[in-house]
């Protein structure tokens, strides 16, 4: 089916605007429309402590109250000092973190993540933008823009699933949502499941796990990757690709984007959703599961769900029950 390029092409010239508050966002490439096959990619790393992953560090009695007094030394009181949060986010997964074409606000599920953490650290935040410095990265930057020697992020809400061989690089907070991998297909597609796409080229963000997920389900695929999730959409709408594999929450934002495009319903996978944080900032990571388990206990979290997933996904689910019982490794 031929069709043209409506909101994904001009969603990719968006994305060089200026981010919330008065700081330049880090510039996301301009969406790779050529298909890419990565290497084979090494198996995963068991993590690093045996540990169950969606375990992360429990609060305990150092860890201030949301809104409070930051205690000394600690990455808070940084940040504090600082007078501003860095986070790494995507501008153009449609209701997670995008760009508004109207007010050119980069707004979403994540982003209101990392608002409640900015708020629980600058009470001010909700009215002060510069309280909050949004860094547009890809999905192949967010380990590395944490690990930067020279000027990390402080957090990356970017619909980073939590896994083992991740821990052995970042560590991650609770887990604050609960997606699943499915297909994107042309509307008019006879294909049932992503088992009935042998052959056929599918598109999946790079550095996701849903590139491996994609080989594991159906290894007959052509499997290719673009930095972004617009790469993708791009790619499917000039008929480069046959379909995209991913989150639901991010098919959910396609299909939003492209009438001739459906999600099959099939989901063949669990992706449990962490910000990330620096293995130095363990103090860092027990405060921002305090400021998780607030927004899911209160209105908080089902009012964000409500407001970017309701629509395309359904009701609100139960909010994932954080797990602890990880030490921070010396």
């Amino acid at each position: 089916m031929k069709k043209l390029i409506p909101i994904a092409a001009a969603a990719a010239l968006l994305l060089t605007a200026c981010s919330s508050g008065n700081y330049a966002a880090t510039q996301l490439p301009v969406p790779e429309t050529t298909p890419t096959t990565p290497a084979a990619v090494a198996a995963g790393r068991a993590c690093p402590d045996g540990k169950n992953p969606l375990a992360s560090y429990a609060p305990d009695a150092m860890t201030p109250a949301p809104g409070g007094v930051m205690p000394a030394g600690s990455f808070m009181e940084k940040i504090q000092q600082r007078g501003r949060l860095i986070a790494g986010v995507s501008a153009d997964s449609y209701n997670l973190g995008y760009r508004d074409p109207i007010s050119g606000k980069i707004q979403g599920f994540d982003i209101d993540m990392i608002q409640a953490v900015a708020k629980a650290i600058f009470p001010d935040a909700d009215t002060n933008p510069n309280r909050v410095e949004l860094r547009v990265i890809s999905s192949p930057a967010r380990i590395p823009s944490l690990r930067d020697t020279k000027n990390p992020v402080d957090i990356v809400a970017r619909n980073m699933t939590i896994n083992c061989d991740r821990w052995n690089d970042i560590a991650f907070s609770a887990e604050y949502y609960r997606s699943g991998q499915k297909t994107l297909v042309q509307s008019d597609s006879t294909a049932k499941s992503t088992k009935d796409l042998s052959g056929q080229t599918i598109c999946a963000p790079a550095g996701s796990t849903s590139y491996d997920n994609l080989k594991k389900e159906n290894p007959a695929v052509k499997a290719v990757t673009a930095d972004t999730d617009t790469g993708c959409l791009v790619m499917f709408q000039q008929g480069k690709a046959q379909g995209i594999s991913g989150d639901d929450t991010v098919l959910a934002g396609d299909v939003a984007q492209d009438p001739y495009a459906k999600v099959l319903p099939q989901r063949f996978s669990n992706e449990p959703y962490g910000l990330g944080i620096s293995l130095n900032h363990a103090d860092f990571v027990r405060f921002v599961n305090v400021v998780l388990q607030q927004m899911k206990d209160g209105p908080a979290w089902k009012a964000s769900y409500d407001k970017w997933f309701k629509n395309a996904l359904g009701p609100a689910p139960t909010p994932p029950v954080a797990v602890y019982g990880r030490i921070p490794q010396q």
